[in-house]
Formats: structure tokens, C-alpha cells, sequence
């Protein structure tokens, strides 16, 4: 790369993210979090309220909400409350008969659940960016530039020099010591890097519409849901509520941009199944897709960084996608800070890829399986015939549902299961015990605190988080004034390295972590869990990126 005409440089800030969607605002928070400044860069002026994309919040994301303090607020401003439904509906259409339901999905009932400090929540992308706006608005470290693109970067080993122009083509130039590129599946930040996408992508179309439908509701006999998966041979598709009031949403699958802009109310009407007594519906948005299984041949070069849709594409079915990338933020975040705030060595960057780029590939494969099964593939034109027909086909199409599905609404093996095990800022642990083994039940999660995994989540005394109790840095968990707890923590000292002390009971630690001690990085995943360590200061060079 050119080195930087420093001459040129109109603004500085420690880091430059561009594109300023969920994952790069949560980048902001993320590095606002450890007092670490940057500018966010966004062509758009306004949130667009009518492609809601994607609508699930996971278990893991609200954790993150919830250390950024946004969780409450995105709770209360949602349209669809969290305790409302936690079901998932398959049917012949909204206004026929139900084939079969899934219950618990999506982490949508883990409520004051020991399992997570935070359960899922339902929620449009447009709701959850305003949120993020919001609050980035509010922070010292932070600032939003709307209505600018970024045009042109070098870098060099010091720093990276970005160009941004604005709505009418001024430009301006930015200095900063990273960037990280947030923008997208078109992303100019891996052009200018030369980072190619490596996969592929499914060739049946997909049509999104948005509508009002007043009446819809008061019409059905399926129970609330969060999704409804028609199973109409003539017309498989999905749908879903917008609010509790009158705007709704739905997949209309193997329908082209050029089929579904014809007539999208007639595709509506088909999968409401009204016949001769049509609910009035008005159609809001339209928006065709296909699902692509992508992931950028790298997240990196030098001082720039990749992070969400501009490193990988999953298909949206189960909805890793958006908060997979909210992953990325946190990870690549606090390991910018620690380097900014000269207790990270350079070195604790080389882990963002090593830790993520597993995770895109894994996700990519779950959300790829999901796509295998959708409705054209479980339909049976039975489904749509007399009583007797009904009768003679559910069982079968039920089975294969509950079979084929279940892992798309039951995930939390992969929302809370993402280990970092073999990252080279996590140290092996001399533990070892039956939770560290995951079950073999696709969906099922069990809490371990092996080194790389989440923190194993507690409510304490008084209706606490454990996770409220960590340091916005490293924390050490656990016996913390025992004669090992006290040499870590002196070592810390030693190198200047922030970590914060949470002393837990004795047996409360054994149970959670089999182990009396575990040192738990920003993010909240276990850094190192034992009972001895040879060398402390060793042990703390190497979380550190600095062995």
C-alpha cells in the first residue's frame, strides 16, 4: 500500500469504521465500551422502515445489548413483545389447517433462565439500528457521520488514510490507526484490500413483502406465532408479524423479482388462503433475494479489518446472519482497544480471524442444512384436499417438519456453544470433566467453562448477573484471594494489563466452573480455567498477545 500523505489528513481518530448498519454501529459500542474513539461513516441518511431484513435478536446478541445498555430499551420499543409467543406454526395457509408447531424456539422463553443473563428477542433490523444510532449518538467516543461514503484508503504500518465523500462529492480525508470495513456485501473496504469472496449461491429465488392487513389477525385460528410456515404447494412461503397491530411480513419462496412485482398482492392473498372473502391487504415493500454461502478469503490486511455481510453471507434460515456479524464486532473491537489502550500487543489482532473466520464457516454450514428443508420441499398437494386427504398426508409432513426443522428454531448449541478453543490467546486448562463434551442432540446446550467457551452464565443473590459483575476488561472469576488468585492478579499488575476481581463462593465456583478460578476476557469467553499455573505472568503475556 501507498504510505499516507499525512499533509492530506483533514480528521483523525484512533479507529475509522465504515458503514454504520447494526454491525458497524455495534463496533462503535464495542470500542466506546473500552474508551477507545472512532468515526462511523454511512451513506444513508435514514433508516429504511419498510425492509425490516432481519427480525431475530439472538439470546447472545441481547447478552452484548445488555453490557452496551441497550437491552432495556430495545425490550421496551419493541412492537412484539418477548413473552408473547415462543412458537413456530406450519400450516396449509393462515386461514386453513395447522400441520404441526414447534414451542421454545429461538430462545424466545429464556426468561430470568439461568442459562443466559439475556433471552432472545424479536425484533425488526430498522428498530434495533435506530436503538444503535440512538446511542452512539449519546457516547463521547463516538461519532456518526451519515450522508458519507467511503471513496478511496491506503495504509501503511503506522496508519490508514481514508477518503470519504459526501451526498453533493465533498471530500474529506481521515486518518486513523485502523479501520474496519462494516459495509456490506458490496463492501469497498474488501475491493480496496483485494479480498475476494470464496463459495457459492443458491439459484432459487426468493421474493419479501411487506404489508398492512388489519383484519389478518382477528381472522386466524393458529394461535400467535412468530412465524407461520405455509405449506401451500401453489404457494409455499412465510410469515410473520411486523407488530401486534397490522403490519405483517412474509418469504414467498422460488418467486422471482420479475414474477413478484407483477401482482405481490395475489402471492399474499395466497398464502392468507382467503378465497372469495379477501382480507384487505395494502402491500408496503417488496424485496427479492437469493441466499449466498460466502466467506471472504480473508478478514484482513494489515490495518484494515473485515467484520459482518463484508466478510461472509449465510442464508437468512435461522437468523445467524445479523447477529453473527454482531459477534464480529465484539471480537475485533475489544481486541482494538487493548491495543490502542497499550496493554494488547499487535499480535492479539492475528486472533479476530483465527476466532471468526471457524465461526462464519459453521454457521454458514447450519444455516445451508436449514435451507435443504423449506416449504416447497415439505408440501404436499394432499394438504390442500378433503378432510380425509388432510388426515392421510399430516402425519407424514408432520414428522418430516419436526425432523428436518427442529435445529433452525433450537439452536443454542450454536448461538452459546462458540468456542475459541484453539485460538492462540487462549491457554489450555488442567481440567477436565463430563460438561466440557457437548451432547450429540443437535440444539442442545450445555454451560461449560472449558478455556475458549462463554463464561457459564449464574443469577446471584438479589437477581444479579454474573455477567454484570465483570470488568469491562479481563476479569478473574472465582477464588480470587486464594494464593493463585493473588499471583495472577499481581502479574496483571505487573504488565499492566486491566483485571478486574470477582470473588465468588468457593462451592458456587466449583459447580459453575469445575475449577476455582477462570479468567474471562472482555467478551466473556474463558480465557484460562485451573487450579494452578506455572508461570502467572506467562499465562498473562499469552491472553494478552504477547507471548
Amino acid at each position: 500500500m501507498k504510505k499516507p500523505p499525512a499533509a492530506e489528513v483533514h480528521i483523525r481518530t484512533p479507529v475509522l469504521v465504515v458503514g454504520g448498519g447494526p454491525v458497524g454501529l455495534a463496533t462503535a459500542l464495542e470500542l466506546s465500551q473500552h474508551g477507545t474513539g472512532c468515526i462511523v461513516v454511512e451513506p444513508r441518511l435514514d433508516i429504511s422502515w419498510l425492509r425490516p431484513r432481519a427480525k431475530t435478536t439472538s439470546t447472545r446478541t441481547m447478552e452484548h445489548f445488555r453490557r452496551w445498555g441497550i437491552a432495556d430499551t430495545v425490550r421496551r420499543r419493541a412492537p412484539i413483545p418477548q413473552s408473547w409467543s415462543d412458537e413456530v406454526v406450519f400450516c396449509t395457509t393462515l386461514l386453513g389447517r395447522e400441520v404441526t408447531r414447534f414451542d421454545h424456539c429461538l430462545g424466545l422463553d429464556l426468561v430470568d433462565d439461568d442459562l443466559v443473563a439475556e433471552g432472545g428477542q424479536q425484533a425488526p433490523q430498522p428498530l434495533i439500528e435506530s436503538i444503535m444510532r440512538d446511542r452512539v449518538g449519546e457516547l463521547a467516543e463516538a461519532e456518526l457521520l451519515v450522508g458519507h461514503r467511503i471513496v478511496a484508503l491506503t495504509q501503511n504500518d503506522s496508519g490508514v488514510v481514508a477518503t470519504i465523500a459526501d451526498g453533493s462529492g465533498n471530500l474529506t480525508v481521515i486518518g486513523s490507526e485502523f479501520l474496519i470495513g462494516c459495509d456490506g456485501s458490496r463492501s469497498v473496504v474488501r475491493e480496496a484490500i483485494g479480498a475476494k469472496y470464496e463459495g457459492s449461491a443458491d439459484e432459487r429465488p426468493n421474493f419479501n413483502v411487506v404489508f398492512r392487513a388489519e383484519s389478518l389477525a382477528s381472522r386466524m385460528r393458529l394461535g400467535d406465532a412468530v412465524h407461520y410456515w405455509v405449506l401451500n404447494p401453489g404457494q409455499p412461503g412465510l410469515v410473520g408479524r411486523l407488530n401486534l397491530v397490522d403490519e405483517w411480513w412474509c418469504v414467498i419462496m422460488g418467486v422471482s423479482a420479475e414474477e413478484g412485482v407483477v401482482d405481490p398482492a395475489r402471492l399474499i392473498h395466497n398464502l392468507i388462503g382467503d378465497g372469495a372473502d379477501p382480507v384487505a391487504i395494502e402491500v408496503l415493500a417488496t424485496d427479492p433475494w437469493r441466499a449466498r454461502m460466502q466467506v471472504a478469503d480473508t478478514f484482513r490486511s494489515g490495518r484494515v479489518f473485515l467484520a459482518g455481510d463484508a466478510a461472509h453471507q449465510n442464508p437468512p434460515w435461522g437468523g445467524h446472519g445479523f447477529n453473527t456479524g454482531i459477534g464480529d464486532a465484539v471480537n475485533i473491537g475489544w481486541k482494538l482497544s487493548a491495543v490502542l489502550n497499550g496493554w494488547g500487543a499487535e499480535t492479539l489482532l492475528d486472533s479476530y480471524e483465527i476466532e471468526r473466520r471457524p465461526v462464519a464457516r459453521e454457521t454458514i454450514a447450519v444455516a445451508t442444512k436449514n435451507m435443504s428443508i423449506l416449504g416447497p420441499q415439505l408440501a404436499d398437494p394432499r394438504l390442500m384436499g378433503s378432510d380425509d386427504d388432510f388426515a392421510c398426508a399430516r402425519p407424514a409432513v408432520a414428522a418430516a417438519t419436526q425432523h428436518g426443522k427442529r435445529a433452525e428454531f433450537h439452536s443454542l448449541d450454536l448461538v452459546l456453544g462458540t468456542s475459541y478453543a484453539d485460538s492462540p490467546i487462549v491457554v489450555a486448562d488442567d481440567v477436565t470433566t463430563d460438561f466440557d463434551v457437548a451432547p450429540e442432540e443437535p440444539g442442545v446446550y450445555v454451560p461449560s467453562a472449558a478455556a475458549g467457551n462463554r463464561l457459564p452464565h449464574k443469577w446471584l443473590a438479589g437477581h444479579r448477573s454474573l455477567f454484570d459483575s465483570l470488568g469491562s476488561e479481563y476479569s478473574l472469576v472465582g477464588a480470587v484471594n486464594s494464593a493463585l488468585g493473588r499471583q495472577l492478579l499481581e502479574a496483571a499488575v505487573s504488565l499492566r494489563i486491566p483485571l478486574a476481581a470477582v470473588q465468588l463462593d468457593c462451592q458456587v465456583a466449583e459447580d459453575l466452573f469445575a475449577a476455582p478460578l477462570v479468567l474471562v476476557r472482555p467478551d466473556q469467553h474463558v480465557a484460562w480455567r485451573g487450579s494452578r499455573a506455572s508461570d502467572a505472568e506467562a499465562l498473562m503475556r499469552t491472553v494478552s498477545g504477547r507471548a
